[in-house]
C-alpha cells in the first residue's frame, strides 16, 4: 500500500514539474493566442453519437491594408492545426485560398506520408455569418460544398481547454 502511495506521489510530482501541453505535444504554436485577435467563424460541432469533432473554424485577421491572412481548422474526428491561407476581399465577397500540406503516418508501417491539398473558400462575409462554398482537393470535399459559418469568440480547441 505504501508503494502505491509513493508511486502516486511521484507521478503527481512529475506532472507539477513537467506539465503536459494542451495536446500532449510541445511542437505546434499556441493557436489560442495566435487567433485571439482574429475574427472567428465556425460550424464545428461534436457528434452526440460518436463524440467526434467535425466541421471547420476559420480565423480571419483584422483588415490592415490590402493583405489579409486566414487560418482554417479542419476537424475530422479531432483537433487540427491551422492551415495558413491568403484572403482576397472585394466588398463583402471574399476568396480564401492556399495549399494544405498534411503530414500523416501510414500504419502499420509507420511510414511518414505527405499529402498536398488545394483549398478554396468563396463566400459572402457579414459581421455574424460567412456563407459560401469550400473545396479541398483530395478529400471528400471535391466539388464545392456549401458552408455557413457563424461568428464565434474562439476556435473550438480554445473553448474546450479553459487553461488557455
Amino acid at each position: 500500500m505504501r508503494e502505491v502511495k509513493i508511486a502516486t506521489f511521484l507521478a503527481a510530482l512529475l506532472l507539477v514539474i513537467n506539465p503536459p501541453s494542451s495536446f500532449g505535444q510541445s511542437g505546434p504554436p499556441d493557436e489560442c493566442s495566435q487567433t485571439a485577435q482574429m475574427d472567428i467563424y465556425s460550424d464545428a460541432q461534436v457528434s452526440k453519437v460518436t463524440g467526434d469533432l467535425s466541421g471547420f473554424d476559420l480565423a480571419l485577421d483584422k483588415p490592415s491594408g490590402s493583405q489579409r491572412k486566414a487560418l482554417l481548422f479542419v476537424y475530422e474526428g479531432g483537433g487540427s492545426e491551422g492551415i495558413p491561407l491568403s484572403v482576397s476581399l472585394d466588398g463583402d465577397n471574399l476568396v480564401i485560398e492556399g495549399t494544405w500540406v498534411e503530414h500523416l503516418t501510414e500504419y502499420p508501417s509507420k511510414k511518414d506520408v505527405v499529402q498536398t491539398h488545394r483549398v478554396r473558400i468563396m463566400g459572402k462575409l457579414t459581421p455574424k455569418i460567412l456563407r459560401g462554398t469550400i473545396s479541398i482537393e483530395g478529400l471528400e470535399i471535391v466539388n464545392p460544398e456549401r458552408m455557413q459559418l457563424k461568428r464565434v469568440q474562439k476556435i473550438w480547441v480554445c473553448k474546450t481547454h479553459a487553461s488557455h
